[in-house]
């Protein structure tokens, strides 16, 4: 597998970072996922404008431009003859000796590479069970950061409770997003997603769907919901690059719609691979 290390390609096992990079001692970068659906990306520039936003807020002086990134990342597909999955993409801040202030005069460090992303069919036909769990991340979430922990531990609590994610609720008021995903709620034949500021990561999928909503016809709105507007949801599904939309069937031990997708989500689903071809949104 060839691996992009700022200009260079080189093969996994040449990939070598210094010991001192500050993505490894303070999670001090930020990445990106980017969805590739037979040999092409799926909204590049949108995922590219967000990552200029994340670099911009953390302060990581990075010029994709400069750099040619959106070339050097198709090369980076071409080279790994990759057809389907996903390209992970990070930028620290570079390597320097381990203080906390950001350091002077060093260069940030871009990886990329292919990962492995199949289609969750399974989970889309059926459902699935989430938990819900306390966001206790800190509060610049709209920053797509190495800074995962939070997320982490949250995405485990769900597994090791028998269900595939954790939604977060700052207070009973206020639900956030997914470990992974955002969340959308319908009610009443209205989507209602909360809205794109620092508690939650503007998702590009997130965004996708309110293209397919206007597309559809359908309502969407920007709302901030409560923990028991969730659970008294005609339906809910979450999004994400790589789960695309999947129905949520259960909330701890309540079902959602007698634990079976709802019309709504499985008409997003079936609209998702429509509009492939375009290459922006924003």
């Amino acid at each position: 597998m060839f691996v992009l290390l700022n200009n260079d390609f080189v093969n996994r096992n040449e990939c070598l970072i210094d010991i001192e990079d500050r993505a490894n001692q303070f999670g001090d970068g930020v990445y990106e996922v980017i969805r590739i659906y037979d040999g092409e990306f799926f909204l590049l520039e949108d995922h590219l404008k967000r990552l200029i936003y994340s670099l911009n807020e953390a302060k990581i002086n990075y010029d994709i431009h400069k750099h040619k990134l959106a070339d050097q990342l198709q090369k980076l597909v071409e080279k790994n003859a990759f057809q389907d999955g996903g390209i992970y993409l990070q930028i620290s801040r570079g390597a320097s000796p381990r203080s906390h202030p950001f350091p002077k005069n060093t260069e940030p460090t871009l990886i990329a590479y292919p990962i492995p992303v199949s289609k969750p069919a399974e989970s889309q036909e059926h459902g699935i069970k989430v938990i819900l769990q306390n966001d206790f991340r800190w509060l610049r979430c709209d920053i797509k950061s190495l800074n995962l922990l939070g997320n982490v531990m949250a995405k485990q609590s769900a597994l090791d409770a028998g269900a595939k994610e954790a939604i977060l609720y700052r207070d009973e008021e206020h639900v956030t997003e997914g470990s992974s995903t955002n969340v959308f709620i319908i009610k009443d034949g209205v989507i209602k997603t909360h809205p794109a500021n620092n508690y939650i990561l503007n998702g590009i999928t997130r965004l996708y769907i309110f293209f397919l909503a206007k597309q559809l016809d359908l309502t969407i709105k920007e709302e901030v919901f409560s923990v028991k507007e969730l659970k008294q949801a005609d339906e809910v599904f979450i999004s994400s690059t790589t789960s695309e939309v999947i129905p949520v069937v259960q909330i701890d031990e309540d079902q959602v719609n007698d634990g079976k997708p709802g019309p709504i989500a499985k008409q997003l689903l079936n609209a998702f691979s429509e509009h492939k071809h375009i290459k922006q949104i924003q």
